[in-house]
């Protein structure tokens, strides 16, 4: 075919994005790509084939070889050349086949089976080995640095946040480690139900119509076929494999990517000037803005934001899927290529997060000053459940105005609640009773009000990394 320009793709994919991802692109097309995708229809038909002539015992043990050739001796455009007569892409390349093989090969070349046996059983294979091969390799090396930084960053002190103000202290690691856990379980899911793509030699619409008039018994002859491509039957099949094992496994991948987007989205609010508690690398030459030289803009975390939005609501496509009219029709056949954009998308994705996960910069300074930027008022839990435990009974209410107080006066709760000594005795025998800490060292060290969050952050990076570990030997 002719060479043409990269840069005169329709899709950023495979110009902008092969580009910046051009080794695990590479290594997806291997898998994804139009010539994979005919590659294992040659597969699967390939496998229907020997599953024919193995039925003839050892009549034909010595054309093994010849047919497992097929998949080096075809071309995608010979294919293509093909398909322009027959108008028909599956018997177009039943027709390169049969011009390969032995004349005594050609009349079981696609014998008993209709054109989705071979198109749904080659896609359950290249999406399994996608995923297997590329997509789960790359999941495991982020939620390895995920963890990692979550289990070196277990004791750091970081000020709480919900609604975008300062809640109670915890720590670096601990906030990380949310993302370890949910991206976690969802990667062990991901590996699960791509070990369940199944595949079909069921016939026109699904009732082995056909293969009942070559042999006795059409389970056993299915299985035969799966069994050489490492699948599984679908139990109840049309014309088509029920969509709902692929649709499972695209929407526990969107689960992913949501996941990705959530601690983009995290890290980049992180790298504000007014909080900058830490920094995605930004190279010696690179450029933040084109007119404005001092700007270091967080785009790595923005851009895996901006994949997520891109590609995510492609899910609804995904669902869309599920619906086919009786025993089949064609309004998944041009929906169900796009599934190969999405799967780029969402690994470019996951590269983009590597990327800023094994690179970034904890500002441990930065993250002290704003743990202190409000005093002790962070405290102000920890003080009312000191005076509620102490038999106070509107500890909320006393302690509530006292920070009122603390704003009025410019001033903290170590300064104002020892105003009422009754009180500040409460709060500092109990304090002392259940953690064994004096009060004036308790409030003058928010770090201190943690709770488990350094040995929460601690066990979940452990558990998911040897997780991982054990993950990695899976696929090997």
């Amino acid at each position: 075919m002719e060479d043409k320009s990269i840069f005169r793709n329709i899709s950023p994919l495979d110009h902008r994005y092969y580009l910046s991802n051009k080794a695990v692109f590479d290594d997806l097309a291997d898998y994804i790509s139009e010539e994979a995708s005919i590659m294992y229809c040659i597969k699967a038909e390939s496998a229907l084939l020997k599953s024919h002539m193995s039925l003839q015992g050892d009549k034909y043990g010595s054309l093994f070889k010849t047919v497992d050739s097929l998949t080096d001796s075809i071309e995608p455009e010979e294919v293509y050349a093909e398909e322009e007569k027959t108008q028909h892409n599956i018997r177009a390349l039943v027709n390169i086949m049969k011009a390969k093989v032995p004349d005594e090969l050609k009349p079981f070349i696609h014998l008993g089976a209709t054109s989705v046996d071979i198109l749904d059983t080659a896609s359950s294979m290249k999406y399994r080995d996608a995923v297997r091969n590329v997509i789960l390799p790359q999941l495991i090396k982020l939620e390895k640095q995920l963890a990692e930084i979550a289990g070196n960053e277990a004791c750091t002190p970081q000020v709480g946040r919900t609604h975008g103000q300062h809640a109670v202290p915890i720590t670096l690691g601990f906030a990380l480690s949310e993302y370890v856990s949910r991206l976690g379980k969802s990667i062990i899911e991901i590996e699960r139900l791509s070990k369940d793509l199944r595949g079909k030699l069921a016939g026109a619409v699904g009732s082995y119509n056909s293969t009942s008039l070559i042999v006795k018994d059409p389970f056993a002859l299915e299985e035969k076929y799966l069994e050489y491509l490492g699948l599984e039957a679908s139990e109840h099949s049309t014309q088509m494999v029920e969509p709902e094992y692929l649709l499972r496994l695209l929407t526990e991948i969107n689960t992913a990517f949501g996941i990705i987007a959530n601690l983009a989205d995290d890290l980049r609010n992180l790298q504000r000037s007014e909080i900058s508690e830490l920094r995605e690398m930004f190279t010696a030459t690179q450029v933040g803005s084109s007119t404005m030289p001092q700007k270091r803009n967080p785009w790595n975390s923005e851009h895996v934001k901006s994949l997520w939005k891109a590609f995510s609501p492609r899910v609804i496509t995904f669902f869309m899927d599920q619906i086919s009219e009786h025993q089949r029709d064609l309004s998944n056949s041009a929906s169900t290529r796009f599934i190969a954009d999405y799967l780029a998308g969402f690994t470019a994705a996951v590269v983009r997060m590597i990327k800023i996960t094994g690179t970034l910069y904890v500002d441990k300074e930065r993250l002290s000053r704003n743990l202190s930027f409000t005093g002790d008022l962070v405290l102000a839990e920890a003080a009312y459940i000191l005076l509620s435990c102490a038999g106070e009974p509107d500890a909320h209410e006393v302690i509530r105005k006292a920070t009122l107080k603390c704003e009025e006066n410019n001033s903290t709760l170590a300064v104002e609640l020892p105003k009422d000594p009754e009180t500040w005795n409460m709060i500092s025998s109990q304090l002392m009773e259940t953690a064994g800490i004096d009060a004036f060292e308790f409030f003058s060290k928010p770090e201190l009000y943690r709770g488990k969050s350094a040995q929460k952050a601690e066990m979940i990076s452990e558990k998911y990394m040897n997780k991982m570990i054990e993950l990695e030997e899976t696929l090997k």
